[in-house]
């Protein structure tokens, strides 16, 4: 599937070179989700497992912010009057966007500034890479509106971030984690200015578009299914993954290189 003609209604899509951005663009409201945004970005993030334009993507937020959370009026208002099972249809639903995130096999790079909350701290957690801004406040503030730290895979997937301690201290206080402790405890990989935010993770897209990119979409699957694997079981299933990437065209073409004293030109086969 040809991704470059993607045209989604609830935020900004670009797409060139084997490089996707969106853009959650309602800077007036600070880039807030609703039911059919959610949806979208999780109908596309599962079409990117099928696309063979784009080989990473770019995740951030328009107007100096990057997300924050839940639409108050368009959400959070409509919740408090919903039954059981469309509660939990729409819970589903986030967590079928995380889910979506994880496994594409593109390489997902956060770009944050500004507000990074909720949902929105949970999409760049989900991310594979972060770069933050040094304004940059993120937080998983459910328990301030009276919700468990439990939202879209946050007890899974942060603790194995930043640690089990650190992530409960977010997760039961709802406090704001600053850019710079984010950046310490290994949140965010490094921070950059904000006029170099959109740069910085450009650079880090196309310095992965020169690599090997059908072997990095098998390290982001490989990352995700050891979480679950014993020790044994994973240096099995890494050892098969080796094996098929040493099938590739990449493989050779690095070898190639190496004896030639010139540096490799992937092509992703």
């Amino acid at each position: 599937m040809n991704m470059q003609g993607h045209n989604p209604q609830h935020f900004a899509w670009s797409c060139s070179d084997g490089m996707a951005t969106v853009t959650l663009n309602r800077p007036e409201r600070k880039n807030p989700l609703t039911f059919a945004s959610y949806a979208e970005l999780r109908d596309t993030f599962r079409l990117l497992s099928t696309s063979e334009d784009v080989k990473v993507v770019v995740i951030t937020g328009a107007g100096g912010n990057f997300c924050s959370g839940g639409d108050v009026r368009d959400i959070i208002g409509p919740l408090t009057e919903m039954n059981m099972k469309d509660l939990l249809e729409f819970t589903r639903m986030t967590g079928d966007l995380i889910k979506a995130m994880l496994h594409c096999p593109q390489p997902i790079i956060a770009a944050v500034d500004g507000i990074c909350v909720g949902a929105g701290a949970c999409i760049a957690m989900a991310s594979d890479m972060r770069i933050a801004t040094p304004e940059a406040k993120t937080a998983f503030l459910f328990t301030r509106v009276g919700l468990a730290g439990c939202d879209m895979g946050g007890c899974a997937i942060l603790p194995r971030i930043i640690g089990h301690g650190r992530a409960a201290e977010l997760l039961y206080t709802g406090r704001s984690m600053n850019a710079e402790e984010g950046h310490r405890w290994g949140f965010y990989n490094y921070l950059a200015a904000a006029n170099e935010l959109q740069n910085e993770a450009r650079r880090l897209g196309e310095q992965l578009l020169s690599g090997p990119t059908f072997a990095h979409g098998v390290t982001k699957t490989m990352l995700r299914q050891e979480w679950d694997m014993a020790l044994d079981q994973a240096i099995e299933a890494e050892a098969q993954a080796q094996a098929m990437c040493m099938q590739t065209e990449d493989f050779r073409r690095a070898y190639t290189a190496f004896m030639n004293k010139e540096k490799p030109v992937f092509k992703g086969d």
